[in-house]
């Protein structure tokens, strides 16, 4: 049988597949607490997942933000014969073109998905493993389709098993800058854009009090808080842009995990970093960071005049070589190709989607959500048709 016969046959056997897989059965849950200790369980450094997907960063999400949308919790655990877990889908069911769809919790907050996984069954994961996977889920649940969006093919020095289904590019990909082991200065930024930014930090080291830091203290991170949420209205709204931090609960979710520490109590579940002096924030970037890699969720600068000497573009120099001081191995500044991004982000990163029909009713949205997300990566891919869609989106906003 293969991959793409399991995928349509909703009344695939799971127990014939069972004899090739070490998936030997799925368990799903529907409330966050009942699935706490399994997934806390994958969350270490003997596991593979990102940081978008701890429990902390979706379960903040899930109840400012999911529930309130009408999200309901489908988290899926794939376990071997020992009822070991060996992958946990942290899912949300929502409605989609007339079908309930099954879609990686975090929405737009989270710039990478994946399934928490068993670091040996990510190394060795088959297209039987995945595919006891699908049909187990089709058996044992009422959802239509699954709708994958934003994979990487790999974390760190793991495949990820999804990869293994039917996929398509994102709509974007993610600009990555790579840090070799003891890279030079000069490797992640060159000589001759660190001497521009020196130039600009000039102007601002006479503040009084000009610093750079990373907020630790729950003080500073309100205040830090307390700043973004009364100016980024203001940038998004100079920038024609609809403003996502006012959808209902985004703040509540947004400051809940700035403010939940990791266990380890050297971070939180979001980072802040900042530049200020004694009279102003002048920039900040938030974002998630696992001891190999930093990814960028939000930020904003000052609208003083302060702005025009590119803090934002320094603060991200510092964050760059902080992490690579700690021996972190990538960088990126989340998905999409803004030209600010190619100044640090030289490489690139392929990002990938899956719309997997689970019934007839979800053949028909898969199709058309797989339609719909080939359409935007056209659009955004034709520099005369991105225009288009950008002034469109102008004239009835």
């Amino acid at each position: 049988m293969t991959m793409a016969a399991a995928i349509e046959g909703r009344t695939a056997d799971t127990r014939t597949w069972s004899n090739a897989s070490r998936i030997a059965g799925v368990d799903i849950f529907h409330d966050l607490a009942a699935a706490e200790a399994i997934w806390r369980g994958l969350e270490t450094s003997l596991q593979s997942f990102t940081p978008y997907q701890r429990f902390d960063f979706l379960a903040a999400w899930q109840r400012q933000v999911g529930e309130r949308e009408g999200l309901r919790p489908f988290i899926v655990v794939a376990h071997d014969g020992e009822h070991r877990p060996l992958m946990l889908l942290p899912l949300a069911i929502e409605s989609r073109w007339g079908a309930r769809c099954a879609s990686f919790m975090g929405g737009k907050h989270s710039t990478f998905n994946m399934a928490l996984c068993d670091r040996d069954f990510a190394a060795n994961a088959t297209d039987a493993d995945i595919a006891t996977l699908i049909a187990s889920i089709a058996d044992r649940s009422r959802v239509d389709a699954l709708a994958l969006h934003q994979q990487p093919l790999r974390w760190q020095d793991l495949p990820n098993p999804l990869a293994l289904l039917p996929h398509q590019p994102s709509a974007n990909g993610c600009p990555l800058l790579v840090i070799e082991p003891g890279a030079a200065p000069a490797d992640l930024i060159s000589n001759s854009f660190r001497r521009r930014l020196k130039g600009k930090e000039r102007k601002l080291q006479p503040l009084p009090g000009f610093r750079y830091y990373m907020a630790t203290e729950s003080a500073d991170i309100s205040r830090l808080l307390d700043w973004f949420f009364r100016l980024k209205p203001q940038r998004m709204a100079e920038q024609k842009l609809p403003n996502v931090f006012a959808e209902p609960g985004v703040e509540q979710f947004i400051r809940t995990a700035c403010l939940t520490p990791l266990a380890d109590g050297t971070r939180h579940v979001i980072d802040i970093h900042a530049l200020e002096c004694d009279e102003e924030i002048i920039a900040i970037f938030a974002g998630v960071a696992d001891g190999h890699r930093f990814s960028m969720m939000f930020n904003t600068y000052t609208m003083s005049g302060n702005a025009r000497y590119s803090p934002g573009l320094i603060l991200m120099r510092d964050i760059i070589d902080r992490h690579a001081a700690e021996n972190y191995r990538a960088f990126d500044l989340g998905i999409g190709s803004d030209e600010y991004k190619r100044l640090f982000c030289k490489d690139d990163e392929a990002i990938f989607d899956s719309f997997i029909p689970l019934s007839l009713r979800g053949r028909l949205a898969a199709g058309a959500l797989s339609g719909l997300n080939r359409a935007k990566r056209t659009v955004k891919h034709n520099a005369a048709l991105f225009e288009i869609a950008q002034n469109l989106r102008s004239m009835f906003r």
